[in-house]
């Protein structure tokens, strides 16, 4: 491909904050991308910039590649190379994204052929339906998501369980929930005046009414978020400074969930191997690290080596780096550790992750529910899917 132009700019995310999108100019088109940004951040994930947005918008800008030679996936280590000393990771997958593109258009190819062109299984959607913790002001609930994880045979069906979960949950908090404001977080999930243990309740119900109503497995999941509401030993739950967990009381109530629910993420703070192993041993379920591995192998290899986890949430500007992302995804199909390709809280337009998730043969995605920046998701699956 002949680069014609690269020409960065500021946009707004779905939160309204600043991030960053790409045009990509060549000789067979334009091919713009954006990268996403996130809240609740791990303490190991790589700079989503150099120094600032701004600067990193004038290192693209300015640093100008018209004599690069991309073929195939691999050969993006080219482009790593070429701005690693210069953009942050958020900047760096938005470049990477727009070659995927070009490279797709120049060989005639969906995104997810690059990877893998005979990709065939279709992920199934964990679905934040209510929110709690960081991502939701007001909330009673320290734990940050409330899932419904539909196992149906169409991801098209698992969609519309989706959003009908989340039309149910409005109807329950409506008629329980005398705090309940109809208001929706970051990522377009129900906040409840409700503590995590009354939410728990509610998200039982709503599994036994999609059962009923659809007539397929139905799971339920929680991202506990455990890092941000640890401190100095303990996890703080509530206003009430009193009212908190010692480590192992911590882990002794997560066994305990671990009976309802199939997916635990980040079910501990973000630094404690030994103890996501605890619990690992006691479930049935999945035991999902993020702030524990944050897309970064290093870590990854030590949680496995610890038998920390068995899946783990990977999410492509934690790390900045498509090249990274396909040895993580080698690593865990090595080690049987099941992959949920995930978006971030504020997020933009961009659908190529989905390409991503079917082409690396992710298990799960976590796109959220429904709304502006995760309907594109969703709905790019649906189209891969219709395509097969």
């Amino acid at each position: 491909m002949k680069v014609k132009k690269l020409v960065a700019k500021k946009i707004k995310d779905t939160r309204g904050e600043a991030t960053i999108e790409i045009k990509l100019v060549t000789n067979d088109g334009e091919f713009v991308s954006s990268a996403p940004n996130g809240k609740s951040k791990g303490e190991f994930e790589k700079p989503v910039w150099k120094k600032s947005l701004a600067g990193d918008i004038k290192a693209v800008n300015k640093y100008f590649i018209e004599d690069i030679s991309i073929n195939n996936f691999d050969d993006l280590i080219l482009i790593e190379n070429a701005f690693s000393d210069r953009v942050g990771g958020n900047t760096m997958i938005a470049l990477e994204y727009c070659f995927l593109k070009a490279l797709a258009k120049q060989e005639d190819k969906q995104v997810w052929e690059l990877i893998n062109p005979r990709a065939s299984k279709i992920p199934m959607p964990v679905g934040n339906i209510i929110g709690g913790g960081l991502h939701s002001k007001n909330s009673k609930s320290n734990f940050q998501e409330f899932h419904i994880i539909p196992i149906a045979n169409s991801f098209e069906l698992a969609n519309k369980i989706l959003k009908r979960a989340h039309e149910n949950v409005n109807e329950i908090l409506s008629n329980l929930d005398s705090n309940f404001k109809k208001k929706l977080n970051d990522e377009n999930a129900w906040i409840s005046g409700l503590n995590e243990e009354k939410i728990i309740e509610v998200m039982d119900n709503v599994k036994e009414n999609m059962i009923e109503e659809f007539g397929c497995k139905i799971h339920i999941g929680i991202d506990v978020a455990a890092s941000s509401f640890y401190k100095n030993g303990n996890y703080f739950y509530g206003n009430d400074k009193k009212n908190k967990k010692s480590v192992k009381e911590q882990v002794e109530y997560i066994k305990k969930l671990s009976d309802k629910f199939y997916y635990l993420e980040d079910p501990l703070e973000e630094n404690d191997f030994k103890g996501f192993s605890e619990i690992l041993k006691k479930s049935k379920g999945l035991i999902v690290g993020d702030d524990l591995t944050v897309t970064n192998l290093d870590r990854l290899e030590i949680a496995v080596k610890n038998k920390s986890i068995n899946a783990i949430i990977i999410k492509p500007n934690q790390v900045g780096s498509l090249i990274e992302i396909k040895k993580i995804v080698s690593f865990c199909k090595k080690n049987n550790i099941k992959m949920i390709f995930s978006h971030r809280s504020g997020e933009t337009s961009e659908d190529i992750i989905s390409d991503l998730a079917f082409g690396f043969g992710a298990d799960f995605v976590k796109f959220g529910a429904l709304g502006k920046g995760r309907d594109e998701k969703l709905q790019r699956l649906i189209e891969i899917e219709e395509g097969l």
